[in-house]
C-alpha cells in the first residue's frame, strides 16, 4: 500500500491510493475503530501519530481496507480537490548520508568512504509534492540530489542487521537539494555540513511512502531525475555503498531511533546545477515520481 498526506481546504488528513484515487485513511480509521469498539481513533489523523501509535502498518491498512470494502464506502471516503502533502511534514529527524554512491563519490573528487557519512537535514526544509524550491539570491550553485528515504516504524538502540527491516515503516523520495557553493566553502572550512543541506524548500519529499508490500526489497531499485524532462541522475540502490540494513545497525549503535526518523541513504552521481524555472522529476521504481519546480528567492 501506498499511503499519503493530503490537504483539501482547511482538512488535513492522511489517504492511501486505490490507483488513481485517494481514500482518507483518516476516516475510515475512525469509522472502523467506532464499529470495533476500539480507542485511539485520534492516532489516524497524521503519519507520524500513526507511526508512534504503530498503527502504521500493512496489517493495520489491509484491516481498515478490507473494512471500507465490506461496507462499501469507498465512493464516500474518496477524496477530490485534493493537495498532496509531503507524507511526513515534519519529520522528528532527516538523517542523510554523503558519498554513498561511488560513482557520485568520484564526480565530486573524493575517494568512496570507508565509514558511513551521515549528516543531519533540519526538518524545516521538508516540502511536498508540487511545492517550489527556493534559490535564494546570492547564495550561488544549487544541485538536485534524488535519494532513496527509510521511514523508522519501530524504533530501537542497537539493532542488527538482520533486524533492520522490521524497524522500517517504508520507503519514499527525498530529493536532497544542497547550496553547493556553500557547502564546498564549509568542506574547505572542515566545518559541518548542515547549514547548505538545510534550506527551507531543500527537502522535497514524497509523493508518499510505500509500504513493505510495495517494496519488499529495497536494494534493487531504478531511480533517476529529470530536469525539464531531461534525465541528470540514473541508478539503481544496489549501487549503494551502504545498504538500509547496515546503516540502521550503524545509526542504532550510538542513538536511538524513534518513530518517524527518515534516513535519506545518498545520492547517486550526475548532480548539476538548477535554475528559476527548471522543473525536477525525481524517481524511484515502485514508489512513484516526485516533481518540483524551481524558483527565486529574495
Amino acid at each position: 500500500m501506498k499511503v499519503v498526506t493530503f490537504r483539501v481546504g482547511d482538512y488535513q488528513a492522511v489517504g492511501w491510493l486505490e490507483r488513481e484515487l485517494v481514500l482518507d485513511f483518516t476516516r475510515a480509521y475512525g469509522l472502523y475503530c467506532l464499529a470495533h469498539d476500539l480507542p485511539g481513533a485520534s492516532a489516524g489523523r497524521s503519519a507520524l501519530s500513526m507511526l508512534r501509535a504503530e498503527i502504521f502498518t500493512v496489517d493495520t491498512l489491509e484491516s481498515v481496507r478490507g473494512f471500507v470494502k465490506e461496507h462499501r464506502l469507498s465512493k464516500d471516503l474518496s477524496v477530490e480537490g485534493h493537495q498532496l502533502l509531503a507524507p511526513l511534514p515534519r519529520p522528528p529527524r532527516i538523517i542523510a548520508l554523503g558519498l554513498n554512491y561511488a560513482a557520485h563519490a568520484v564526480e565530486t573528487g573524493k575517494e568512496p568512504p570507508k565509514e558511513p557519512i551521515f549528516f543531519v537535514k533540519a526538518s524545516t526544509a521538508v516540502v511536498g509534492p508540487g511545492e517550489p524550491v527556493v534559490c535564494p539570491k546570492g547564495v550561488g550553485r544549487v544541485d538536485h540530489e534524488v535519494e532513496l528515504a527509510a521511514v523508522i516504524g519501530k524504533g530501537g538502540r542497537n539493532i542488527p542487521r538482520r533486524a533492520a527491516a522490521a524497524h522500517v515503516a517504508g520507503y519514499t523520495i527525498l530529493n536532497d537539494v544542497t547550496a553547493r557553493d556553500m557547502q564546498s566553502r564549509d568542506m574547505a572550512a572542515s566545518r559541518p555540513w548542515f547549514l547548505s543541506k538545510s534550506l527551507d524548500t531543500f527537502a522535497p519529499m514524497g509523493p508518499c511512502i510505500a509500504l513493505p508490500d510495495e517494496v519488499s526489497e529495497p536494494a534493487g531499485l531504478d531511480l533517476s531525475l529529470r530536469v525539464n524532462g531531461g534525465v541528470r541522475q540514473k541508478s539503481n540502490t544496489r549501487d549503494l555503498i551502504f545498504g538500509i540494513p547496515e546503516l540502521i545497525s550503524r545509526l542504532s549503535r550510538y542513538l536511538t531511533l524513534e518513530p518517524g526518523d527518515v534516513i535519506s541513504t545518498g545520492t547517486p552521481s550526475g548532480i548539476s546545477p538548477l535554475r528559476p524555472g527548471d522543473v525536477m522529476e525525481a524517481e524511484i521504481e515502485k514508489i512513484g515520481v516526485l516533481t518540483n519546480p524551481v524558483v527565486a528567492g529574495k
